[in-house]
Order: structure tokens, then sequence, then C-alpha cells
């Protein structure tokens, strides 16, 4: 959940490891640090709270050198302060080490080292590694290093500077994403891609039990068993304004308002010549494919609501018994599978721990895996047998948006092909459907014009503390979407429930304190949810509707109204969660939080 720098090279170094740490910080920030070697002596700068805390410090304490490690953390192990912020370092201060991961044996191997005198700062699991490297030094940090991650047990993606060698940063991988930036008589590190373009677009990705030793003119690389080894250049397709807000005050925003242009995007990745593309590694065959008679989707989070909305399509075009598990379940539950189960991973950053040991256990079952991710490269995609990408483009923001709405649309493309194959849709039928999603992007940017209106629905119930989401049938994943937008960036409790639910439970909350925000667009369920609306009106409730344009009988049942363009059915998740998000997002904002990083929260969750 961390973010991890390096850097090695003639630029200033504190310039580097900030610019890095700044893209990162989505990955936690709760305190964050630097370390450098600056005339031969290691120095460190670290200070609890965001980042702005440590650029100031550096202002009033600036270092320099020609290379240095940095880290944004998001606490585990010790609460966040400013002797548990990283680097963390060993007794002497002359090696540091920064980390991203869980050392789950870290009690027993900080009992052993403070009986061999080691004196520890922290109530961190981090500092074990800085002694242990400390121990095992012998005038050789690579070697130091191979040594002491022999005896950490857990995930971990290390950074270690020392003063003795102060021409390279060694670092490791094991369970946590680490990935090598390549230039021109420098070299980078970082957890994820955003942190190295603008230095460079060639990058290798570190696999588990692998090794980097960065020096200026170039990068060697090593199995644990310290075997010198070739690595695979890969060239990000990203660029630079990518990562930035441009005119917008937040990432999220800009994410949303992005929406038309990524379904555009994958409109003309994923369908050529009146064919479904999936993608050069989508590699599974026609005959693997015809022969699944089940499927299991697993996610967390809001891929977990993307593949709840793949379960209603999987099983209502192509008539695929399908299951939707959460990730966390999943991995626990010893499912009753055989080998014509496919499972299906669905992850933004591609490195969520708990899908990612999901697709271990799936694999340790002789199961098949299809992930649906974004991030080129992962680990989730590197480990499955075939990948979608979705072609989001970076997503900062630690709120899903443009990320979702790319999920839902890649599965239903991966439906529509499955489909096809099973003969549950004829051929003329698949070009119907392929024809309708073209003026999906001009759906989007319809509701993005009306961002006013709903800005000033936000204005009116920013101040309540609760909130219900209501949906039915494929729409109902998209209420709980909704919910987990507005609860994540605002802190207002919100829940979101299967409309025909209502009577039994939640109606119990309904008054005029308790919004009710429903998905109200036309479809097969229309005039059982218009029912649960008045439902609703009936005891004094207050209700927020995602209506059809001119829908004159869905305004008359409810208070405020989000007009949207009509779409078929199956594409409405990606139309009618637009609004949700930008409502969540208004009422966030206007209550002054800290949109792009809501507490307690990270974008990628790489421990369990």
């Amino acid at each position: 959940m961390c973010g991890i720098v390096g850097y090695i090279g003639d630029k200033d170094v504190s310039s580097v490891l900030m610019s890095g740490l700044w893209k990162l910080e989505y990955r936690g920030y709760d305190s964050s640090g630097i370390a450098v070697i600056d005339d031969g002596d290691l120095k460190v700068r670290k200070s609890f709270g965001k980042l702005m805390q440590l650029q100031e410090l550096l202002q009033k304490e600036p270092v320099g050198g020609s290379l240095g490690i940095g880290h944004t953390r998001w606490a585990t192990h010790g609460e966040p302060s400013d002797q548990n912020a990283h680097p963390q370092t060993d007794c002497n201060g002359k090696i540091a080490v920064v980390h991203n991961g869980i050392i789950e044996n870290y009690y027993t191997l900080k009992e052993e080292l403070t009986k061999k005198r080691h004196i520890f700062k922290s109530t961190t699991d981090t500092e074990v590694i800085a002694h242990l490297i400390e121990e095992e030094f012998r005038g050789d940090l690579k070697e130091a290093v191979l040594r002491a991650v022999e005896k950490l047990k857990g995930s971990f993606a290390i950074a270690v500077i020392s003063e003795d060698q102060p021409d390279r940063i060694v670092a490791y991988r094991k369970g946590s994403p680490l990935i090598i930036g390549l230039g021109r008589n420098e070299n980078l590190l970082a957890s994820d891609i955003p942190a190295v373009i603008g230095h460079t677009k060639e990058v290798v990705i570190l696999e588990d039990d692998e090794m980097a030793v960065l020096k200026k003119k170039g990068v060697e690389f090593y199995t644990k068993n310290g075997k010198r080894i070739e690595k695979q250049v890969q060239e990000v397709p990203w660029k630079p304004d990518d990562m930035n807000k441009g005119e917008f005050p937040h990432y999220m925003l800009k994410e949303i308002y992005e929406q038309p242009e990524v379904i555009r995007r994958n409109i003309s990745l994923r369908i050529r010549n009146k064919k479904i593309d999936l993608g050069e590694e989508f590699n599974f065959t026609p005959d693997e494919l015809a022969r699944v008679n089940r499927i299991i989707i697993q996610a967390c989070g809001t891929s977990w609501h993307a593949g709840y909305i793949g379960k209603y399509l999987l099983e209502d075009i192509a008539r695929v018994h399908t299951e939707v598990d959460i990730s966390s379940e999943f991995r626990y539950r010893n499912p009753v599978v055989n080998g014509e189960t496919l499972v299906i991973a669905i992850s933004q950053s591609g490195e969520t721990a708990d899908t990612l040991a999901g697709i271990r256990e799936a694999k340790a079952k002789f199961l098949k895996i299809l992930s649906i991710v974004n991030v080129l490269g992962s680990t989730i995609a590197r480990e499955s047998d075939g990948v979608i990408y979705i072609n989001a483009g970076p997503e900062i923001g630690v709120a899903s948006t443009k990320a979702f709405t790319a999920q839902v649309f890649n599965v239903y493309m991966f439906t529509l092909y499955l489909a096809r194959l099973k003969w549950t849709i004829q051929k003329e039928e698949m070009l119907k459907r392929l024809s309708e999603l073209k003026g999906l992007p001009d759906a989007l940017e319809r509701i993005l014009k009306r961002d006013d209106v709903i800005r000033g629905i936000a204005e009116r119930f920013k101040d309540k503390k609760h909130f219900i989401f209501l949906g039915r049938g494929i729409n109902y994943p998209t209420a709980l979407e909704g919910a987990l937008k507005l609860k994540e960036i605002s802190y207002i409790h919100a829940t979101g429930y299967p409309a025909g639910e209502l009577k039994h439970g939640p109606l119990a909350l309904v008054d005029e304190n308790m919004p009710v925000v429903a998905i109200a667009t036309r479809s097969s369920v229309y005039e059982k949810m218009l029912n649960n609306l008045e439902e609703v009106k009936s005891r004094g409730g207050v209700v927020i509707s995602v209506v059809t344009e001119g829908d004159e009988r869905a305004k008359a049942v409810s208070d405020y109204t989000i007009e949207v363009p009509e779409v078929p059915e199956y594409l409405s998740p990606i139309v009618n969660v637009v609004p949700l998000q930008l409502l969540a997002y208004h009422i966030a904002a206007l209550n002054g939080r800290d949109v792009d990083k809501p507490r307690n929260l990270a974008k990628s969750v790489t421990v369990e």
C-alpha cells in the first residue's frame, strides 16, 4: 500500500524523489521521507503527515547528492509518526531502507536482533530489515541484502542504500510491486509506473524473488541465489500529461470527465471490422472457451461491483452460470470446482493482494485464469493465462471512476465474444449490439453537461449523515458502487440495497432525514422500481432519482431527478454510475474533504 521510489543520476536527487512521491501519494499519505548519500554521508529527512510536510522540511533542511530513496506511507505496523516514517536506518545510521509490504515474522527477528544489541528506534516492521542488513553486511551491499531477505517472511518490495557503497541502490521484490525505470546515465525504481514517467518510458518489471542493482550507467538483475539474469524491457504507453490534473481541482473529477474518451478508445480497440478483438494477450482459444460451463469472478471493492454486473451479463447473454466472490473470501472458502470452470480476476492496479491470492488458489486447483486489469505487466496480468486490458490510462484518484466503466465495458465485450462461441446470440444480434456502443461516449458527455444540476443537489444534501442507494437487476451493483463512492470520499454512511429488499428491513430507516438515491431509468424492472419509490415517498422519505430523459412518471415519484440518455439496459450501468460519481464528488468537495486522498485508504491494496 505504501509507495517507494529511488533515483541515481546527475539530476537533483531530492527533486526527483519528491516528484516521484507526489505521483505515488495515492498509495499512502500517513507520513513520508527520503534518504540520500550526500558528500559520502547518509542523510535522512522524514515527517509525519502528508507530503507537503516533507516538502516544507526539505526547504528548511535541504539535501543534495546523486542517489537516494523515498517513501510515502500507509501505516500497518506502528502508528503514523516521525519516528515510524520511512526510510528506516540501522544502528550506525549508515544503511537506509524503504519498504512496501508486511514482514510477518518481524517480532521474532526483532527479539533476535535485540539480543545481539541492535537498538530499535521505531515500532515498524521495516526497521528489522535495516538491522538485518547491517548484521549481514561484509562490504558488499548486494550480498548483505540477499542474505537478509532469506530470513524475511511476508510480502515486501525494498530499496536499500549504504554509505559504504555510495554508488548503488539495491532493490528486491517478493510479493509487492516494484518496477525499474531505465534512463540515460540515470536509473530509477518505483512501486508504480507514474513515478518514472517524465524520466523514461522504458521499464523493467521485477518478478518475485528478483533483485536489481541500480548504478548510474546501468542496472544489473539477479535471482535470489545471486545468479545474473537478463530482463525484458517494456515501453510504457502513457504520457507525462496523463499524470497531471490539468484544469481540474482534483484527479477524481478529471477522471470522471475522461470517461467518454476512455470508452471511445475501447470501442476503437475492441471492435475491428465488425468483430470483437480482445487484444494480443487474451490467449484463450475458441475451443477452450466453448467448453467453459461455469465462471467465478473474484475481485475487491469497485472491481467487485464491475464483476457483479458481469454476472448479469454473462448469465443473461452467454447463458453461463456465473458466481461473484469478494477476493478476500474466495481465497479462503475452498469452492467446489471442475476443469471447465473459468476464474476471472478484475483489478485496476493488477496488484491487489487478495485478488492475487485468489488467482494462486485457483491455479492450485488447475483452473484457467482470465484477468481484466488496467496496468500493463502487473503481477495479476503476468500470472494469468490470459489478459484483457481495460485501456483506461493512469488512474490517480483513490476512488475509482473511469476504471469502473472501462471494466464493465470490457466485461461486456468478453460476454459478447463468449456468447457467439456458444451460439447464444446470432450474428445479426451481435452486430446490432456492437452498433449500439457507438452512441455511448456521446451519452456520457451529455451527462457531464448536467454537472451543475448534480452539484446543486449535492449542495442541498451535503450535511446529511446517512444515505440509502437503491437499484434493481443489473443496476443493483451500480447502486452499491454509488454508495461506496459516497462513503469513501465524503465519510458519510451510505448503504446500497436491492430495491425489492426495502420491505425486509431497510424501510424502517426511511424518514425525512434519510435521502434515498434511486436508479429508476427505464428497464425490465422499471414498474417495480417506481412502486419501491412510492413506498419511500408514502413514508416521508426524500427521493433523488437517476431517470431516463423525458420520463415524467419517474419524476412524479421523486423529489430531485438527474436525467440520463436512454441506452439499452445492459449498457445502463456505464451511464447510470456517472451521476452517482459526480454526486459523491461534489458532496465530498463541498464538505472540504481531500477527495483524491481519503483518510485511511490507499489506491492499491497490496497487503492483506
